[in-house]
């Protein structure tokens, strides 16, 4: 691609992940559109580099080609998407929107279905991976929509993405998102007590650590928690704890809606909520050892 053949995006959504993005894309020369909320620094540091602020949504999708959302869920989306000043109302005919967030697969469905109905398309790319790949390019994307639209965005999205899973229909990249976020915050949550519980029994969470890491239980998830437990650094995985639990709502719900019941996750949806409650919401996952750590001290 050069530089004139480049699609103009809108992005709405700067935070942790959608700032990466964003700065990602102004590397490779995309005429960027952009729509924060309420932190200036991201949006700010787009505009340095040329991106124009949008006003509303409905202008950001006026003026672009591909409308890119990264919010925090389902009903952020739909409050970007519906009413006056949303993007549906100033979606060009030929538009696509893509959301990379964690939503409900119902939700995206429905949107879909709107953005059709005035013309214009609509995928989900939900995002596996860490701001620091975003900014590098090397996001995993879970890939709903049809083929022809794949087929189509692919180049733009092989510019965020080292690994593309094209999953199927509309809805698909949430669904298989959510059942990955239920596996890794379930890892995370278990590594967390495991190390609190190590406390507890006199055990040295690095020599836990050297024994379960080398064996086939080591993952990058475990060195995420390891990174807060044994070095202290909390802020390697880059999810928020309010965010975890949010995801394994979406998945508690959404295997309701298949008529079978999940046995695992409402422990794991249990201490997220726990952890919340008691002030960590806003902590990274990693921190859950702080919350078990203080859950197991005697009263």
């Amino acid at each position: 691609m050069t530089q004139k053949t480049l699609p103009k995006i809108g992005f709405i959504g700067l935070g942790l992940m959608g700032s990466a993005m964003v700065q990602r894309l102004l590397d490779l020369g995309y005429p960027m559109h952009v729509l924060g909320r309420n932190n200036r620094t991201p949006i700010d540091a787009a505009v340095e580099r040329g991106a124009l602020e949008a006003s509303s949504p409905k202008t950001l999708a006026e003026a672009v080609d591909i409308i890119m959302i990264c919010v925090d869920k389902s009903a952020s989306v739909e409050n970007v998407m519906y009413g006056a000043d949303g993007v549906i109302a100033g979606v060009k005919k030929g538009s696509v929107v893509i959301d990379f967030g964690t939503s409900v697969p119902e939700s995206t469905q429905r949107i879909g279905a709107e953005l059709n109905a005035v013309g214009a398309e609509c995928m989900d790319a939900a995002i596996g991976r860490t701001p620091a790949h975003a900014r590098q390019g090397l996001l995993n994307l879970m890939v709903g929509g049809t083929a022809a639209n794949f087929q189509a965005l692919s180049p733009v999205l092989k510019d965020l993405g080292e690994n593309l899973f094209h999953l199927g229909h509309l809805g698909a990249g949430h669904t298989v998102k959510l059942i990955n976020n239920f596996f890794g915050m379930t890892l995370a949550t278990a590594m967390s007590e495991a190390f609190a519980v190590a406390d507890v029994a006199g055990v040295s969470r690095e020599k836990l650590y050297d024994i379960m890491s080398s064996g086939p239980l080591h993952s990058p998830m475990m060195d995420f928690v390891k990174a807060n437990a044994v070095d202290g650094d909390a802020n390697k995985l880059g999810f928020s704890i309010a965010n975890a639990r949010k995801d394994l709502g979406y998945y508690s719900n959404m295997v309701d809606g298949l008529d079978v019941p999940s046995f695992i996750s409402p422990a794991t949806r249990h201490a997220l909520t726990l952890a919340v409650a008691q002030g960590y919401g806003d902590k990274d996952v990693p921190v859950m050892v702080d919350f078990f750590e203080s859950a197991f001290k005697p009263a």
